[in-house]
């Protein structure tokens, strides 16, 4: 059913594409020209397509396979931009193919999945309309801010999702989330001779940085999920000071708190309330302030949901064995979906260098996860 050389093809073509996000490295050039790759390449097979700008030059491809109207829409989502090239050891925009594995940035993360899912939905159509539309989101955006997935879920309706990150053929149905957390202490700006009269927010930032350091050494190990282990903490930025010879009157921490599924931002506000508190406790002229800048929810999605026991029993039938259930550690879109409303599960190809300097995906699994989704498609509908 699946053309694997037009897969590989396609594959490459987009690796080809610099589609590096432009919030995360200036003056990179987005995903308008992937994006319209894309679009005319749904079209050509055969796929209703088209193009939605979800920010200034940023662009989803929203394509589509009608279906027999039996079944509520399955949303394939897989993100086209990628990060930054600093560091890569070959050039990132050439495909190599070694081995079994193509090369070239977004190979992995995640253009591997997104071609998948593209010939997935190609060879399906070839034998008749599904049970319920395909509808393949590509989206904008996710490495940054997820304005690409935010777009889809206020647009496009769909009974279940399949987002096709890299899993190395395992069927993922948990992932952490993050919240982002900026704290300030305040301090009093003075002559470095002068102690009588300077506080210095520096130090006392220190005390937030140990009081961080106990919940990562002796709170967080308690909170442990099956799948994913632990939440963690670590302090990603800080800033203060005006010169040597000034006590500095304000220091700014960044923190990267990573949570469970079962977090909140109640949570986390309860947590950050009940830090400073103890502090204040301990002097009551410490002052210190934070904020919530970022949050998003992890994923847990229940085996036994229709769309995870229809990716299981199409890859026990391709891979010739049982999928095993994993979670993973990064936050992706998929937590977007879920929190909207649609039940969603990762299921991806193999292989390695997400962000890094080296990155590659093993083609015969890229291969087996179209099948996967092929099937998918055509049987979708059958464990409802």
């Amino acid at each position: 059913m699946i053309n694997a050389d037009r897969l590989t093809r396609l594959l490459a073509d987009l690796v080809r594409h610099n589609s590096i996000n432009p919030d995360l490295v200036s003056g990179a050039p987005g995903e308008g020209a992937i994006a319209a790759f894309l679009y005319e390449y749904c079209r050509r097979a055969g796929l209703e397509a088209e193009i939605s700008e979800v920010a200034p030059g940023r662009a989803n491809v929203i394509a589509r396979l009608r279906g027999r109207g039996e079944k509520p829409a399955l949303l394939f989502d897989g993100h086209i931009d990628t990060v930054g090239v600093d560091g890569m050891t070959i050039d990132p925009f050439d495909p190599v193919i070694r081995d079994g594995r193509l090369y070239g940035r977004g190979a992995f993360d995640m253009k591997g999945g997104v071609a998948a899912m593209v010939e997935a939905a190609v060879a399906a159509a070839a034998q008749g309309p599904p049970p319920g539309d395909v509808v393949l989101a590509m989206v904008a955006d996710e490495e940054y801010a997820s304005l690409g997935t935010q777009a889809v879920v206020r647009d496009v309706p769909a009974g279940a999702a399949i987002v096709t990150e890299p899993t190395a053929l395992n069927v993922c149905v948990a992932h952490k989330g993050f919240a982002w957390i900026t704290v300030e202490t305040a301090g009093r700006a003075a002559h470095g001779s002068r102690y009588e009269e300077g506080v210095d927010a520096i130090t006392r930032m220190g005390r937030v940085l140990a009081s961080l350091e106990r919940l990562e050494r002796e709170v967080y190990p308690r909170h442990r999920h099956p799948l994913l282990g632990r939440p963690s903490v670590h302090a990603s930025l800080i800033a203060g000071g005006q010169g040597l010879s000034t006590y500095p009157d304000r220091c700014r921490l960044q923190v990267e708190r990573r949570t469970l599924p079962t977090e909140t931002p109640d949570d986390i506000a309860a947590e950050m309330e009940a830090l400073l508190a103890g502090l204040r406790h301990a002097d009551p002229s410490f002052e210190a302030s934070w904020s919530l800048t970022l949050f998003r929810p992890g994923l847990e999605v229940p085996p036994e949901a229709p769309v995870v026991r229809a990716v299981c029993r199409a890859a026990a039938a391709v891979l010739g064995r049982e999928p095993a259930l994993v979670g993973e550690y990064p936050w992706l879109d998929s937590a977007l979906l879920a929190a909207a409303g649609i039940p969603t599960v990762i299921f991806g190809p193999a292989g390695a260098g997400a962000h890094a300097a080296v990155e590659w995906v093993d083609l015969a699994s890229v291969a087996a996860t179209a099948e996967v989704l092929a099937s998918v498609i055509t049987a979708w509908g059958a464990e409802r």
